[in-house]
C-alpha cells in the first residue's frame, strides 16, 4: 500500500477517532459518537436480506427514489448541456449573443429557482426533476462551449482541408478537444444535483426520499437519524464523484489535469 493511500485513509480515520473521543467525553445528545451513527445507519438502511442486496424497506422507499431523481436530472442536464454547449461554442456570433444570458443564468442561486418550478409544475416529481435539471445544466453548458471554442485552429484548418463533414468534425475534433472542460462541468453539475435533490425533497408534497427522511427526523427530534442522513449524503457524494472521476480518467488518461473548468 502506497504512502499516499495510507495518508488519504489515515486522515479520515484520525478525524473519526478524534470525533469519537470528544463525543464520548462530553456525552451530548446533540452530537452522538460516529460509531453509534454508523450502527444506526446500518440498522436503518443496510441490514436487509441478502436477496435484496442488504437493503431494508426504508432504503428501498427513501434512498432509491432519491437516486432515481438525481440520476435522471443529471443525465438530462448532461445531455442538454453538452448539446447546447457545442452549438454555442462552435459559432463566435452565437457565443457572443448567448454569453450574457449564460453568465446571468449560472449566477442565479439554484434554490432560488425552486419556487418558480413549484408554481409551474406544482409539488411532485416533475417539479423536482425540472429544478434539478435546470439548475445543473449551466456548468456543463458553459464549460462545453468554452471547450469547443478552445479547439486548436490548426486542427480546424486541417479538418477543412480534409473536407471533414460537420458530424465528423464534431465527433473526431470538437468533442475530444472539449472533453476535459466537459468533465469539469459535469463534476460541478453532479454536486448541484445532490444539493437540489435534497432541497426539493424538503418541500411539502414529498412522501419519500432522503430529504423527506431528513425533515421527518428533524420534526420528531430524532437527531441520530439526522446525523445518519448527513453521513449517507456525504458517502453518496463521495462515491458518485469517485465514479465520475474514474470515467474521466478512463476517457482522458493523463490529459485530465491539462484543463481547468470555469
Amino acid at each position: 500500500m502506497s504512502r499516499a493511500l495510507l495518508l488519504r485513509l489515515g486522515v479520515p480515520v484520525l478525524a473519526a477517532g478524534l470525533w469519537q473521543a470528544v463525543t464520548l467525553a462530553h456525552r451530548s445528545v446533540y452530537f452522538p459518537p460516529p460509531v453509534r451513527i454508523v450502527r444506526h445507519a446500518r440498522a436503518l438502511w443496510f441490514s436487509g436480506p441478502v436477496r435484496h442486496a442488504f437493503l431494508t424497506r426504508a432504503a428501498v422507499d427513501d434512498i432509491l427514489p432519491s437516486l432515481g431523481r438525481l440520476c435522471a436530472g443529471f443525465l438530462l442536464a448532461a445531455v442538454a448541456g453538452i448539446a447546447l454547449g457545442m452549438a454555442v461554442g462552435r459559432s463566435e456570433r452565437a457565443y457572443a449573443l448567448c454569453d450574457p444570458v449564460l453568465q446571468f443564468a449560472r449566477a442565479v442561486p439554484p434554490p432560488a429557482l425552486v419556487p418558480v418550478f413549484v408554481v409551474v409544475f406544482d409539488f411532485g416529481t416533475p417539479m423536482q426533476l425540472a429544478s434539478i435539471t435546470f439548475s445543473a445544466v449551466w456548468p456543463v453548458l458553459v464549460n462545453t462551449a468554452e471547450g469547443a471554442r478552445a479547439t486548436d485552429p490548426l486542427r480546424l484548418d486541417t479538418a477543412a482541408v480534409l473536407r471533414l463533414t460537420a458530424p465528423e468534425r464534431l465527433w473526431f475534433l470538437l468533442l475530444p478537444s472539449a472533453l476535459p472542460r466537459i468533465f469539469a462541468g459535469l463534476r460541478l453539475s453532479l454536486s448541484l444535483c445532490l444539493i437540489l435533490m435534497v432541497f426539493s425533497e424538503l418541500l411539502p408534497g414529498t412522501a419519500n426520499g432522503i430529504g423527506f427522511t431528513l425533515t421527518d427526523a428533524q420534526s420528531r427530534s430524532d437527531l441520530l437519524t439526522v446525523w445518519a442522513v448527513l453521513l449517507l449524503l456525504g458517502a453518496l457524494g463521495h462515491l458518485l464523484n469517485t465514479g465520475l472521476l474514474a470515467v474521466e480518467g478512463r476517457l482522458l488518461g493523463g490529459g485530465r489535469n491539462g484543463e481547468r473548468g470555469v
